[in-house]
């Protein structure tokens, strides 16, 4: 008799969470993309006022140089040259 209440009750609870969700899915995904897009927009306008006092009109403007980025790790592993045998 314990065993079938217990199943009973992860049946009832599995439902109503089920059914829960499809309630309040789309009203917690829209507060989750909203709260994106707020994130999205304070950080924009914060780089964009940043490059805006700094930028003077027609100038030009590079963040990198182009051969900076080259980092190699040489700890990573030795090459090992193979010959395929039929």
């Amino acid at each position: 008799m314990g065993l079938l209440k217990t199943i009973f009750f992860i049946l009832i609870f599995y439902y109503a969470f089920k059914f829960l969700a499809r309630l309040f899915a789309p009203f917690l995904m829209k507060k989750a993309a909203e709260t994106i897009q707020k994130k999205a927009a304070q950080q924009f306008k914060g780089e964009h006022r940043q490059q805006s006092s700094t930028v003077k009109n027609g100038e030009t403007i590079i963040d990198k140089k182009p051969g900076s980025h080259k980092e190699t790790n040489k700890s990573v592993g030795d090459y090992v040259d193979f010959e395929e045998i039929d």
